[in-house]
């Protein structure tokens, strides 16, 4: 997977795949300021929690360049606009991750001059950059040993390069099954409203040759009471204390579909989407979006006018349909609690 999230040094802006658009067309969405990267994050310009993370870790740097060291008021100005960033989409953890991994590098030095600031947090973004993909691989590879006996793997939403800094997190786990040179086909589930699943999975996985298949969200149970699903491997944007996680709409239906039909159902996230600071899934804020999603397809009108809509944008799956939690340091294996926190704290 070609890196969708690029920085230009000699530009100085952030370029983005807008995935607004694919897989109709490939635009690149340019980000000269912190205002642009927000724009970018609340529109879905990019979506998937470790790449909102990373790209916010950018944004952290592109919003020191329009401040004055001369002017006394810069530091004030630049802490408002950080609480922005990371109040531009609620639910993925990463967002706020990076954001404070970038306060506190500012907080070792308050004092510490704007062209310094600005130096060391686009060095942390390069790094978390580059260490989110390596850290998906390591997914990967842990991830491989939970499928190398099986062949149709399901997944929900897109957890593959484009919603990370470039490899994957469920994604990760298919791609290393393919450098494995195993017989894997993958099921994508569409994904309503926004359709990241036949639209972002199923262009990736195309793009790199791995056997695909787009299904209706509602044929799920279906297929898996034919025998014709042998795991399901799911992204988070949310973990917290218990295990708890949350993922995008669906992915509750999902998991008690698999519980029922005794088939194993795998989570992979990187450790920075844990949140050990919940306690459980009614502490997770639960992002509603524009009625428009659901209303539209495209430009084209699917519903009446007039019709009210509820459209939350994530749900939450506890614990006990959770079969393990795949990270960059292992797998995690029910129960959940006490091994999170160890790992966390590893």
């Amino acid at each position: 997977m070609r890196r969708h999230i690029k920085f230009s040094e000699e530009e100085n802006v952030l370029i983005l795949l807008d995935q607004r658009y694919l897989p109709a067309k490939e635009e690149w969405f340019v980000c000269k300021n912190l205002r642009e990267v927000i724009f970018a994050i609340k529109n879905m310009v990019i979506r998937g929690a470790p790449a909102i993370g990373v790209v916010a870790a950018y944004g952290c740097y592109l919003g020191t360049l329009n401040l004055d060291p001369e002017d006394p008021e810069w530091r004030e100005f630049l802490k408002k606009k950080l609480m922005e960033l990371e109040d531009a989409r609620p639910t993925a953890v990463n967002l706020r991750y990076v954001v404070q991994v970038m306060r506190d590098i500012w907080e070792k030095d308050e004092d510490i001059g704007l062209d310094e600031l600005r130096w060391m947090w686009l060095k942390k973004a390069k790094e978390i950059h580059n260490e989110d993909i390596i850290n998906n691989k390591a997914i990967g590879k842990y991830g491989l040993e939970l499928i190398k006996d099986k062949k149709y793997i399901m997944t929900h939403c897109n957890a593959g390069g484009l919603a990370t800094g470039g490899y994957g997190t469920a994604l990760g786990v298919i791609r290393a099954a393919k450098s494995a040179n195993l017989d894997i086909e993958v099921i994508a589930n569409e994904t309503r409203p926004f359709l990241q699943g036949a639209r972002l999975t199923a262009y990736e996985l195309h793009h790199d040759d791995i056997k695909v298949k787009v299904i209706c969200d509602n044929s799920a149970g279906y297929l898996m009471s034919q025998n014709m699903v042998d795991a399901v491997i799911v992204g988070a944007d949310r973990i917290v204390a218990n295990g708890d996680t949350a993922n995008k709409i669906g992915t509750y239906s999902l998991a008690v579909l698999a519980k029922y039909h005794n088939i194993p159902f795998y989570v992979a996230a990187p450790l920075s989407t844990f949140d050990p600071s919940l306690k459980s899934w009614k502490d997770i804020p639960i992002e509603e979006r524009s009625p428009q999603e659901v209303l539209y397809v495209g430009k084209k009108r699917i519903a009446p006018s007039g019709v009210k809509v509820f459209n939350p944008a994530f749900d939450s799956v506890p614990p006990e349909l959770i079969s393990g939690i795949i990270t960059e340091r292992g797998i995690i294996y029910p129960p959940f609690r006490n091994k999170i926190r160890e790992i966390l704290n590893g």
